[in-house]
């Protein structure tokens, strides 16, 4: 194994396997409600730091207690802990210099602790703010002795079919890598799995490969939020198709749109983040490493394309729609139409036995062109089948032109 093997410790349960929940699915009103409140949350978050002096440290309400994670490894082997506090955490860090390692922090809940890692490791306060802060779009700055801070977002189609994004943040140093993210979950496991198994070239490289493999994580999780999204996309598209359009359709449809363009709002930041890594001194980027996030400049450049064609088709969706709301009131109309034109000449029949012109002369005599049939007995039943051959032979022609069939 390796000269500093983990310690035994319960497994954090960050890093568990997720239970599956027996609880049911949101109703539309719960969902609904989950999202204004998230929305109230971060609006809350973004007032409260309005006028405040620049630097300020200021997690928004609710966040959660911090939680602390080290990784130490170096080409032989790796230890991971999940430390009580902070004076362990920073033990195991200064303890072994000759490694390198990944400080993971989940939770913004504690202020002093986040004012304590901004000094020790001699963070800027206006980068500590953008981290607290949690709704930065993804960027990178150079600080220091040419140390990257970098901001992505991580992406997830939730099951009250809306994106949920965190802001993961990263600082790189000459020996570790620090990063903050405001939950206890993410996407990262894979890169904790790569550095627990008997070989991994994040073990072999310097920090910023670490750097390199969560960004590349974020960017791949991306896949299945887009496609969660399509899925999403086929289903409403296959409900139209099947004429079953609601207005709540429609609401589900206007609602993904919403949805595509804020996944864009991620995206387009996230390329623009990695081609300024690309276009960096090697001095701060070493060329060696640009390979790697050349890598990344594609996945972002995928994504990207993917959003838009989803956009497209979610535009079509609308479209597709509103066609078929239309095809629906011109059925609707092509039968009070043909009711119309059944009844017209009944009327016309109707009206005309209607008129009271009186046969009888007030005078003496007949008027014999005043309605002779009023007086036929058998008029009134011929005029009834009169007007039901009409009908019934507007009917036949009707058929035969096809204007019963879809």
């Amino acid at each position: 194994m390796s000269d500093f093997a983990p310690e035994t410790r319960a497994a954090a349960p960050a890093d568990s396997a997720p239970e599956l929940s027996s609880t049911p699915p949101p109703t539309a009103e719960e969902a609904a409600a989950t999202s204004v409140a998230d929305r109230d949350a971060t609006r809350q978050a973004r007032l409260q730091g309005v006028g405040a002096r620049p630097g300020t440290l200021s997690p928004r309400a609710g966040s959660l207690a911090p939680r602390l994670f080290i990784f130490s490894y170096d080409a032989n082997g790796y230890a991971e802990h999940e430390c009580e506090d902070y004076t362990e955490l920073l033990h195991r860090f200064r303890t072994h210099p000759e490694r390198r390692h990944w400080i993971d922090v989940r939770g913004y809940g504690d202020v002093a602790l986040m004012q304590r890692i901004m000094e020790d490791f001699e963070l800027h306060p206006l980068q500590m703010e953008d981290v607290l802060g949690d709704y930065q779009r993804a960027k990178v700055e150079v600080f220091g002795d040419n140390r990257l801070f970098l901001v992505s977002r991580m992406t997830e189609f939730t099951a009250q079919l809306e994106i949920d994004d965190d802001q993961l943040s990263i600082f790189t140093g000459p020996n570790y890598v620090l990063s903050f993210q405001d939950d206890y979950e993410d996407c990262l496991d894979t890169v904790r799995q790569r550095i627990r198994s008997g070989f991994s070239q994040i073990k072999q490289r310097p920090p910023l490969y670490l750097a390199y493999a969560l960004t590349d994580v974020v960017l791949d999780h991306y896949y299945p939020t887009m496609a969660a999204i399509g899925d999403y996309i086929e289903e409403l598209e296959n409900t139209i198709i099947r004429g079953r359009p609601t207005k709540r359709l429609l609401a589900r449809i206007l609602q993904i749109k919403k949805d595509i363009v804020r996944f864009r709002r991620l995206v387009y930041p996230e390329r623009e983040k990695i081609a300024e890594l690309l276009r960096m001194h090697d001095e701060v980027v070493p060329e060696e490493m640009k390979v790697f996030f050349r890598d990344c400049y594609d996945h972002a450049i995928q994504a990207l394309d993917l959003t838009e064609s989803y956009r497209e088709s979610v535009s079509s969706l609308i479209d597709l729609y509103m066609s078929d709301q239309s095809n629906r009131m011109n059925e609707v109309m092509k039968v009070l139409t043909m009711i119309s034109a059944v009844f017209i000449p009944l009327s016309f029949v109707a009206g005309v036995y209607g008129m009271n012109f009186s046969r009888d002369n007030p005078q003496g005599g007949v008027n014999h062109l005043n309605m002779p049939e009023l007086y036929n007995p058998v008029g009134y039943p011929v005029v009834l089948a009169f007007m039901a051959v009409i009908a019934g032979g507007m009917l036949v022609y009707f058929y035969r032109k096809g204007w019963f069939s879809n």
